[in-house]
């Protein structure tokens, strides 16, 4: 069993950078393939950003390509997300989410899921 837990989130004016991470324990980080995901209020949730186990693969939401990278220490078993250029539209929930199937994690089908982390940007 997995278990992911996001720190990182917090409030950051426009602009602004903030970095997440997911610390993973109770499996072998290095084989799964992670992502991050985010909730808006009100909206539904949506993938922002994918790495391969063997971070050859990054995927992004057209949204954030540019200004946000996920990253990965597979030697930490814990994974990144660097956002920056922040931007109020990027206000939500944060989950760090993991699978040893990358095209299923990217549709949001994931074995493994965080908590989550509140990300609030103020414009």
């Amino acid at each position: 069993q997995v278990r992911l837990v996001e720190s990182g989130g917090g409030l950051v004016q426009a602009g602004g950078s903030l970095r997440l991470s997911c610390a993973a324990s109770g499996g072998a980080f290095s084989s799964y393939e992670m992502g991050w995901f985010r909730q808006a209020p009100g909206k539904a949730g949506e993938f922002v950003a994918g790495m391969r186990w063997s971070s050859a693969i990054t995927d992004y939401v057209d949204s954030v390509k540019g200004r946000f990278t996920i990253s990965r220490d597979n030697a930490k078993n814990t994974a990144y997300l660097q956002m920056d250029s922040l931007k109020p539209e990027d206000t939500a929930v944060y989950y760090c989410a993991a699978d040893t199937n990358y095209y299923q994690l990217a549709k949001g089908i994931v074995a493994y899921w965080g908590k989550g982390t509140v990300v609030t940007v103020s414009s």
